[in-house]
C-alpha cells in the first residue's frame, strides 16, 4: 500500500466534504461492522472511513433525522436525570420549630 497515496486521497476527500462534523452511514464490514448504523463523525474520520469503504455519507434527510433523534435522545436523559435528583433542605432547629408552631396555628 502506498502510504502516501492514502492520505493524500483522504485529504483531497476531506477537503470536498461539508462542515466540520458529517453523519457516515456504516456498511457491513468482515470485521463486524453492522451496516446502517448513522454516527455523527469529524470530517478527517468521515474522510478516512469513505477511502477505506466502511461507510458512506448520509443523505441530507438521514442527516436531519439522526440529528433530531440524538436531541430526543439527548432530551429524554436530561429529563431523567432531573426526575431522579433528590432534593434535601437542612433547617436549623429553631426553623423546624417556627415551621411546625406555624403548621400547628393553622390546623387550629
Amino acid at each position: 500500500m502506498d502510504l502516501k497515496a492514502y492520505y493524500r486521497k483522504i485529504r483531497e476527500v476531506e477537503a470536498q466534504l461539508p462542515g466540520e462534523e458529517v453523519v457516515i452511514v456504516s456498511y457491513e464490514t468482515p470485521d463486524g461492522g453492522v451496516p446502517g448504523v448513522k454516527t455523527e463523525v469529524s470530517k478527517r474520520l468521515a474522510a478516512k472511513l469513505l477511502v477505506e469503504g466502511r461507510g458512506r455519507l448520509a443523505t441530507e434527510t438521514e442527516a436531519a433525522e439522526y440529528r433530531r433523534e440524538l436531541e430526543a435522545s439527548h432530551r429524554r436523559a436530561q429529563e431523567l436525570a432531573a426526575a431522579s435528583k433528590v432534593q434535601i433542605a437542612v433547617v436549623s432547629e429553631a426553623e423546624l420549630r417556627a415551621y411546625r408552631s406555624l403548621k400547628s396555628q393553622k390546623q387550629a
